[in-house]
């Protein structure tokens, strides 16, 4: 709705004199509220104001106890009085424009009563006939003079009033020549009535009143310069689609729906009809003591009743409150609680495990496991309708107070595959010798294939053989025999055994896992002494003779092919020294290949190998000395017989090889044993001790990290089990001295090794033991390890 139309109901509603302080509301707009309350208040002041004028014109003074209204007497009064003001500068000559601040409202009535007072007093005159002279022209010719009485007294410009009094047309004053009249410039003086917005210009005897701004939209200038609304329906202008029907309103217009709505509806925009809520859309539409009820399309007006408090009703004759049971009916207010009737009120004995609310008087349940944390149950507590219920986590029963938990024996159960101990809230596999928890479910006990196991390339000199629950070790089917320790194998000494096959006249010499017989015979001119000794016969001072050995000794010696080259295998010298002894050692047969090389010494020469061998072969060498001592020469020669033997390489562990089982007594691994219920030794995460023994040359270059010991593990490289992902860590946890160890960890054949690496130079002799750890993690953390110590001997000779 427009703010001319709000306009326009309260002008009307001020024509009929209603209270415009309580007014109907048409609109839900606060400002169209407003607008209609100011219009019409606007309106009665103006007709409050005419009265009082029309009080001074016709009565010449001003009372207003008639008036019971104090507003409208005041106003009355206020446009009585200021017109009398007008009247009397009027009758004393005094102009009608006068300087003086009597407000806006004033002003404009004493001025305007002044001004009228002057017309009346000029008709009085013309239609009393106060004036004997008889106008012989129009007074409307502002410069004719007139005849009768007044032209002897003189010419008056517009009018003679008598006595050869001369007075001016409206919109005029007379000059100070009291004949000339002059315009009055009723827009300097401020006399004008025009409105705001409005410009005023003069004219001769008048003036007008032109818009300072244009009409605005809807609107069109008139030829009276007023602003003339533009009916859009009747010109066409409007923009309504056929459903709807153009309805003019003051400068626009609005489309309504052809479909008119009834009283107490109104019509949106798309054309519903939608109700009026008239108690809500009008300030107190019914008088006092009565209340408004909306119905669709109108409203009613009921009288209050009796309003009864909470707790009570009226009675049957409707004349007085009386307390209601709310503890009668099958269920009662409590809900199958005890209810107590209370006199406007209700109170409820609840049963055990519940409490009254006071606000919403119903029984609500106690949550005692929020109330007493930690008190009531020794576990988990749970709430449930007037009560609570006690539970145990895992590996607890609940006891028979139904609030404490007992430890339960989960071992009654047999849930692992060997041993089981009973601890508070659990249980412990263990296993026996042998055997290790597995890292799948920690329930079975797997065979523990030492053979497999870091050490286990240690732990026999020739072929470890698993067992269940053990191993073995065994050596080569000839030649050798397994030594007490049950690990190391022994060479078969065939020639103290009696076991070999030489005949009499044949010595037996013992080699690594074999035997070889041996004769020799002296050469002419020599005899055997002993049983590897010939001896030079007498010389005759031969000079041929003497230039022969002295004495011919036999030598057997014996090595691998592994041996480390050079190694110095024989030595050769006099049994004592005299001085100025020249002393020269040489090779000087047997030598094929050069395998060999004599070095000299300060007391004689030694015999060293300085080339590796491929393969096993026998070699008879010469080792020649002499001695010229005292300016005589002497010659002793050394038959070396060299038998390089083919060294039995350790056999690579290999299970799925292995067939033979043969149970063994002996064992290099320490493996957990725990007796029941010693829960210090079933919580240790030790679960095996390993010993192992290397020995290490002192390096004379070390350039580069060497890597001396392989710890091989089960764990899958990147594997993940059913219950999280496995891994291992390697740490040194003692014995590394000055920080000359290391271990790495990485992969080999999907699975994880680790590395012990000897990163800085060692001096020998020194003896050390390296504690490592294997520590086996889960997505827990560590869950146990295994202890490997490694004894390194280090030897002082350099290679």
């Amino acid at each position: 709705m427009s703010f001319e139309d709000c306009c326009k109901d309260g002008h009307l509603r001020g024509s009929v004199n209603q209270d415009c302080t309580d007014l109907p509301l048409i609109s839900a707009s606060t400002t169209c509220r407003i607008v209609q309350e100011q219009c019409c208040v606007t309106v009665l002041e103006d007709k409050m104001c005419t009265t009082g004028i029309n009080m001074a014109k016709e009565q010449s003074t001003c009372l207003t106890e008639q008036f019971s209204n104090t507003c409208e007497s005041k106003t009355t009064k206020t446009c009585c009085e200021c017109c009398l003001l007008g009247k009397a500068a009027q009758a004393e000559g005094q102009p009608c424009d006068h300087s003086l601040s009597l407000g806006y409202q004033c002003g404009l009535v004493s001025r305007a009563c002044c001004v009228d007072g002057a017309a009346l007093t000029l008709n009085d005159t013309l239609d009393g006939g106060a004036s004997p002279l008889e106008a012989e022209s129009d007074v409307g010719d502002a410069d004719a003079k007139v005849t009768g009485p007044c032209h002897d007294n003189g010419q008056c410009a517009h009018l003679c009033v008598g006595n050869g009094t001369c007075t001016c047309y409206k919109g005029y004053k007379l000059k100070p020549n009291g004949k000339s009249c002059d315009d009055i410039n009723e827009c300097l003086l401020g006399s004008s009535n025009c409105r705001v917005g409005e410009h005023c210009i003069n004219t001769e005897g008048s003036f007008r009143c032109q818009r300072e701004i244009s009409c605005g939209t809807g609107y069109e200038l008139t030829d009276n310069n007023s602003c003339k609304d533009i009916d859009e329906c009747e010109t066409g202008t409007h923009n309504c689609v056929p459903q709807f029907e153009c309805q003019n309103t003051q400068g626009s217009f609005r489309c309504h729906p052809k479909v008119k709505c009834g009283v107490g509806y109104i019509q949106d925009a798309l054309g519903s009809c939608i109700d009026i809520n008239e108690c809500l859309a009008q300030t107190g539409p019914c008088h006092a003591g009565h209340v408004c009820i909306n119905s669709m399309g109108s409203y009613t007006c009921q009288r209050n009743s009796v309003n009864c408090g909470r707790g009570y009703h009226l009675n049957a004759e409707g004349t007085r409150c009386v307390d209601i049971d709310e503890c009668k009916g099958p269920d009662g207010a409590c809900s199958g609680h005890g209810c107590i009737n209370l006199v406007g009120s209700f109170r409820c004995e609840c049963a055990t495990g519940y409490i009254f609310n006071s606000i919403n008087r119903v029984c609500e349940d106690i949550n005692e496991c929020r109330h007493y944390p930690g008190r009531l149950c020794a576990h988990k507590c749970e709430n449930n309708l007037g009560s609570y219920t006690c539970s145990c986590t895992t590996g607890f029963k609940l006891a028979s107070d139904g609030r404490n938990c007992d430890d339960l024996n989960e071992c009654e159960l047999n849930p692992c595959s060997q041993e089981c101990a009973n601890v508070y809230g659990s249980y412990q596999c263990y296993c026996r010798r042998g055997y290790q928890l597995s890292d799948v479910d920690g329930l079975t006990c797997e065979d523990i294939d030492e053979c497999a196991l870091p050490t286990g390339g240690h732990i026999c000199s020739y072929r470890c053989h698993n067992t269940a629950g053990s191993f073995h070790c065994s050596c080569p089917a000839k030649g050798y025999t397994l030594a007490p320790n049950g690990r190391s194998c022994q060479d078969i000494d065939e020639c103290v055994a009696g076991t070999h096959s030489c005949a009499e006249n044949q010595s037996c010499f013992n080699v690594q896992g074999d035997f070889r017989c041996q004769s020799f015979e002296c050469p002419t001119n020599y005899r055997q002494i002993g049983e590897t000794r010939c001896e030079r016969l007498h010389c005759n001072e031969s000079s041929e003779c003497l230039a022969t050995p002295v004495r011919i000794t036999y030598y057997y010696l014996t090595f691998p092919t592994n041996i480390p080259v050079p190694t110095s295998v024989f030595r050769m010298g006099p049994s004592h020294v005299a001085p100025g002894d020249d002393i020269h050692v040489a090779i000087v047969a047997g030598n094929d290949g050069g395998y060999f090389r004599a070095e000299q010494l300060p007391a004689g020469g030694v015999m060293a190998v300085v080339r590796p061998f491929a393969a096993a072969q026998d070699f008879e060498l010469s080792l020649e000395l002499r001695l010229r001592r005292y300016g005589h020469l002497s010659t002793y020669r050394a038959k070396v017989m060299v038998i390089v033997t083919q060294e039995e390489p350790r056999v690579p562990y290999d299970p799925l090889l292995e067939t033979a089982r043969i149970p063994h007594s002996g064992t290099i691994r320490c493996m957990k044993s725990c007796p029941p219920n010693d829960m210090t030794c079933i919580l240790d995460p030790v679960h095996s001790v390993s010993h192992t023994f290397i020995s290490m040359a002192t390096l004379r270059d070390f350039t580069k990290p060497e890597e001396i010991v392989f710890l091989r593990t089960t764990v899958p490289a990147y594997g993940a089990y059913q219950f999280g992902t496995y891994d291992v860590m390697f740490e040194i946890q003692d014995g590394n001295a000055e920080r000359a160890f290391d271990v790495i960890k990485r992969v080999e054949n999907g699975v994880y090794i680790g590395v012990v690496r000897q990163v800085r130079p060692i001096i020998g002799p020194l003896n050390l033991v390296l504690k490592l750890a294997m520590i086996n993690l889960t997505s827990q953390g560590a869950s146990h390890q295994s202890v490997i110590n490694i004894h390194v001997s280090v030897s002082e000779f350099w290679f």
